[in-house]
């Protein structure tokens, strides 16, 4: 087929379309999941947004002032707490090598073999050793990548902003641009929405509320460097199945080795009655069932898979990643792929 100036001048356009791709893509693969993460907060923050921005009809100031209380509750709290749990996190350190972990074994087995006590030992202070200059490494790292810390922390308030500020044009475009057609937007849409409001209320709130209730219990009971494993249980709260049950259950044991057999039974009671069967049982199985029409193994799979790849972000983009595979596969098996793009 021979081709004429309008098809050849096509075909340019096109190489310079895809050669632009590539370079963009390059230029910012350094900075996409900061990006995609102002894009996550901002969505996160849009209910709000428009709620101000319906009583002052100025998005560049609703924008600001959703941007300010964004930093409020995210960036100050880290301010003033990271030179605590640094100081403590520290003072874990020390303890972890001043345990004599031979005499905690034997108060936990006293009946356990000399030989079974020796190697668990052998086996803890090599463990505690790894883990603690693993963890001053890490600590290290961060504070040498401080300034592009701090980049990436200013890129993502900006995007945050303009997103917020543009979003109903940023919408408009995507969807020109799209190659679905409007229906197969429209879904993807709502599952975008679907999954990432079970993640959001069902993963992240849920495990920050276990978290704080997990940590006003340490803090009850007295139990040592309790901002260090409080920030430990919410982290641990957000992963699906994991849960805070992997801080208190070891808090537990060091109650019980330390002597205090019944504040031990009375910690794990109000760990298991608050914890696990008020938030995890009841509100978080309430607001994913509510919230997603999408099975929980998915949401495991994708966000342990998506923490694993992308890190935090990976919470969310694993399961939308997942998400949109199987809406294709659907189209697929019920042959109307063909209609999911524009004609």
């Amino acid at each position: 087929m021979e081709l004429n100036d309008k098809d050849i001048k096509k075909l340019i356009i096109i190489g310079i379309i895809l050669l632009l791709a590539v370079l963009v893509f390059y230029l910012i693969r350094p900075i996409a999941l900061t990006i995609i993460g102002g894009l996550i907060l901002a969505y996160i923050f849009l209910p709000l947004y428009k709620k101000i921005d319906c009583g002052l009809n100025k998005p560049w100031l609703s924008a600001a002032i959703v941007t300010a209380i964004a930093i409020i509750l995210l960036i100050l709290p880290l301010w003033f707490f990271i030179p605590v749990i640094m100081q403590q996190l520290f003072q874990m350190f020390l303890a972890f090598q001043n345990l004599n972990i031979s005499s905690f074994i034997t108060s936990i087995f006293p009946t356990a073999s000399e030989q079974f006590i020796t190697q668990t030992s052998l086996a803890f202070d090599s463990f505690a050793s790894k883990s603690t200059a693993g963890a001053l490494g890490y600590l290290t790292n961060i504070f040498l990548s401080f300034p592009t810390i701090l980049l990436h922390v200013f890129l993502t308030g900006f995007v945050f902003f303009f997103s917020l500020r543009d979003g109903g044009k940023l919408r408009t475009f995507l969807s020109e641009i799209s190659p679905f057609n409007p229906n197969q937007n429209k879904q993807l849409h709502n599952q975008f929405k679907l999954i990432t409001d079970s993640i959001v209320y069902g993963q992240v709130v849920i495990g920050i509320v276990q978290g704080i209730i997990a940590g006003i219990l340490l803090l009850i009971f007295n139990v040592p460097n309790p901002l260090v494993l409080t920030l430990l249980a919410i982290i641990l709260g957000i992963i699906p199945v994991i849960g805070p049950g992997f801080i208190y259950i070891p808090v537990t044991i060091y109650l019980f080795a330390t002597g205090q057999e019944l504040m031990g039974v009375i910690y794990l009671l109000a760990n298991i009655i608050f914890v696990t069967l008020l938030v995890e049982s009841v509100l978080r199985t309430y607001i994913i069932a509510k919230r997603s029409e999408n099975p929980a193994i998915l949401l495991f799979v994708g966000m342990i898979g998506g923490l694993f790849i992308f890190g935090p972000l990976g919470l969310i983009l694993g399961p939308l990643i997942l998400v949109y595979f199987i809406t294709f596969l659907k189209a697929y098996r019920e042959k109307t792929v063909g209609s999911v793009f524009k004609s």
